[in-house]
């Protein structure tokens, strides 16, 4: 008996934990505002590092969540003031085998440090969108459409 309670008991952690994850994406995306994205933890590896998640955008702010875990608060919030898009490119190498082929890198730089964010070709387009349409009177220091490389 002392087996099949210890596998029940193994079960239902699993059901359980999966059921948080499902309540937790709820709870964040309740008020819309989602983007679907990948962002670079680590740079230690070549192609390696990404984490899957997603993104909010709250105000002047996006706020990257992971996709699985189970943290309320946002893992890091980029401010659209100090945003900047650095360059874009396709994944290459082990990145084609970790995200979606038509999806776009985007190298920003922000007040803290770099970041990777990858996303679909339409989204980024939503991205771009949102960083460039700053109130008035602040500065904008988004690259132009001119200065973007072909992908």
């Amino acid at each position: 008996m002392g087996i099949v309670e210890g596998v029940a008991i193994g079960i239902a952690v699993v059901i359980g934990a999966l059921l948080a994850l499902f309540v937790r994406r709820g709870l964040v995306t309740r008020s819309g505002g989602i983007i679907r994205l990948n962002v670079r933890t680590s740079t230690i590896l070549d192609g390696r590092g990404w984490a899957p998640g997603f993104g909010r955008f709250v105000g002047d702010e996006l706020r990257l969540y992971r996709m699985f875990s189970f943290a309320l608060r946002p893992r890091r919030t980029l401010s659209r003031k100090g945003l900047a898009v650095e360059r874009r490119r396709l994944p290459e190498g082990q990145e084609r085998f970790s995200m979606p082929a038509d999806w776009i890198i985007l190298r920003c730089t922000s007040h803290r440090a770099p970041v990777e964010i990858a996303m679909a070709r339409s989204t980024v387009t939503g991205f771009l969108s949102w960083l460039e349409a700053a109130p008035p009177g602040a500065a904008s220091p988004n690259l132009t459409a001119q200065d973007w490389p072909a992908a």
